[in-house]
């Protein structure tokens, strides 16, 4: 086909599940991208906290060029030497003993959950089945996910969800008290909650967590799908809380761009996943694992994760000098490069709004829900992209302004 592609081509022929912005990027470089027109974005989404290292990041390219002549996929009747470095990698780095490899967060989730029953099952017998999760939380796509996701939206409408899920609430350690007890297999909880609204967890919340897991002999699972890989200013947030999970999921940043994701757990808990248990076709495919295993070790040193810290202070800076000026947002708040800015009563609902604005104006933001702006840029964002695309975000949000 030599035809361009339109943004009508989306309406016409693939599913109407997204709403796409009507600009097509075409070409990236950093932190920058440019459409079919020849207009230039400066990225603050990230791909939704996926672009660890921005756009074609040459630690990334070079790694998927080298292994795209050596091998691509095999099967899992047979492993291959990039998964098998990967995942000791991620043992070395982390709290882990053993490595799951998968395509995605959803898939590393679902992983996660089907391992935790397995668990629970094989070691104290088929009442130990129950899965504590929180209201607001999301966890992904797949049925399974969506029903322990305390977002009742994404399961609604695909008939009875699977049983034995109850949701606490988020920082409220009271609620968990009155949901745990002996028939609980697992809790699982995001460090911080992301489509939810980017809201951390408070310390004693996860530290309470892990205290009434061990009590009820229940394993606590961290999805670090959107936190991990660096995103939170360490390689998992887990490390900055100092709080161990059990069993941990990553995604996202793991592959800068790259399908890939991860289940994370101990030797106490791995031999529950026998041979037959579960399964993914391109799981630990070689070129997924190669360019992930670059993209770790490149994010796990002291000049990346330090800068993510440093590049926080930046965003904040910049958005409550946009606040001062326009009064819209109520609260900044995130961690590392995973920044929100929950919008002020007078502008409820109307995060969203931004988005459109902000591309005209050149660059690319996202929302947590309708009155979260949120940000989740390359962990490496040049500076002057920083001052460069707060100024365009500021004229979007004059714009919305003087609209209103």
């Amino acid at each position: 086909m030599t035809q361009t592609p339109t943004r009508t081509d989306f309406d016409q022929y693939m599913v109407p599940n997204y709403a796409p912005q009507k600009a097509i990027p075409v070409r990236g470089e950093g932190s920058r991208l440019w459409d079919q027109e020849g207009k230039e974005y400066i990225d603050f989404a990230g791909g939704i906290a996926v672009n660890s290292l921005g756009h074609c990041h040459p630690v990334l390219v070079n790694a998927l060029k080298e292994q795209a002549d050596k091998l691509w996929h095999l099967s899992n009747v047979y492993t291959n030497e990039p998964a098998l470095k990967l995942a000791r990698s991620l043992v070395e780095r982390t709290f882990a003993d053993k490595v799951y490899l998968c395509s995605s967060g959803g898939e590393a989730n679902e992983a996660a959950l089907k391992l935790a029953r397995r668990w629970a099952h094989d070691t104290h017998g088929e009442h130990k089945h129950r899965i504590v999760s929180f209201t607001q939380s999301f966890h992904g796509r797949t049925f399974f996910t969506v029903s322990v996701g305390g977002q009742p939206k994404y399961s609604q409408g695909f008939g009875p969800v699977p049983g034995g899920i109850v949701h606490g609430e988020f920082n409220n350690l009271d609620s968990v008290r009155d949901l745990i007890d002996g028939d609980t297999c697992a809790v699982m909880v995001e460090p911080m909650q992301g489509e939810g609204g980017i809201i951390p967890a408070d310390p004693a919340f996860l530290q309470g967590l892990r205290e009434l897991c061990d009590q009820h002999d229940a394993l606590l699972v961290f999805d670090e799908v959107q936190t991990g890989v660096g995103r939170s200013g360490s390689l998992y947030a887990y490390m900055d809380y100092g709080i161990t999970p059990d069993i941990l999921t990553s995604a996202k940043s793991l592959g800068g761009g790259f399908p890939v994701g991860a289940m994370l757990t101990t030797d106490r808990i791995a031999p529950a996943m026998g041979i037959g248990t579960h399964g993914s076709t391109y799981g630990g495919n070689a070129l997924a694992s190669a360019v992930a295993l670059a993209a770790i070790e490149h994010i796990d040193t002291p000049e990346v994760l330090e800068g993510v810290k440093r590049r926080h202070d930046l965003f904040r800076e910049h958005l409550e000098a946009i606040n001062r000026k326009h009064g819209v947002f109520q609260e900044i708040r995130g961690m590392g490069l995973l920044v929100g800015a929950e919008m002020s009563p007078a502008y409820q609902g109307r995060a969203k709004d931004i988005l459109p604005l902000a591309i005209d104006e050149g660059v690319m933001a996202l929302v947590a829900g309708p009155s979260v702006l949120r940000m989740a840029p390359s962990l490496v964002i040049p500076e002057a992209d920083i001052a460069e695309g707060m100024a365009r975000l500021e004229r979007a949000i004059a714009r919305m302004v003087a609209a209103q």
